[in-house]
């Protein structure tokens, strides 16, 4: 049966993907693309972002083993696309090209990376351990519905705090963002040399 389920693993589950989807750290990230007149849709990214992570979640595993890559390596790959586009924003440098059908940011980086990446797909692996399906599926939800409403509401975000705001903001959370990447990157990395 799908529900019902423990609300208090509920709240537990969806913290731990808050904290890793981290869609307000991701911000300035979103206002920097729009200020580069890059277009991305908040109703595709949460939806294709939830279904993207929903396969994974039951096929993951399975499909990384089909292409005789671990969750490890996709991990460490992904770190590397983190770290150009903290490059990006700490530095100003312009790295990242944006080659996608009409100038759309919408699947690269918004989707992946920054919102289905691989600490997304990592932290849904372990979340199988721990809670149901029906759980862990119901706060994967409510964090896209978060996402949605965070997507939608960019601009304001940006009024309120202004351009220098989003500029301390875009060098901050770049500096941060440096260093998820390289912690991400040699925990995984670190995994696949001692094996």
């Amino acid at each position: 049966m799908f529900f019902p389920f423990d609300f208090k693993d509920l709240a537990s589950a969806f913290i731990v993907l808050f904290a890793i989807i981290d869609v307000t750290g991701s911000l300035p990230i979103f206002a920097d693309l729009q200020t580069k007149q890059k277009t991305f849709s908040p109703f595709k990214a949460s939806l294709f972002s939830f279904l993207i992570l929903l396969v994974f979640f039951f096929a993951g595993e399975g499909i990384l083993r089909l292409f005789n890559v671990d969750v490890s390596s996709f991990a460490a790959a992904g770190a590397l696309v983190i770290f150009v586009i903290a490059c990006e924003m700490t530095f100003g440098w312009e790295l990242f090209k944006m080659d996608s059908p009409g100038g759309s940011a919408t699947i690269i980086p918004v989707i992946f990376p920054l919102l289905a990446g691989p600490g997304a797909f990592t932290a849904l692996l372990s979340l199988k351990a721990e809670f149901s399906s029906s759980t862990i599926i119901t706060a994967l939800l409510l964090n896209m519905a978060i996402v949605f409403f965070v997507l939608r509401n960019v601009s304001i975000v940006e009024k309120l705090t202004g351009p220098c705001g989003i500029y301390v903001l875009r060098k901050f959370f770049g500096i941060i963002l440096l260093a998820i990447s390289v912690k991400l990157f040699t925990g995984n990395i670190t995994h696949l040399l001692v094996r």
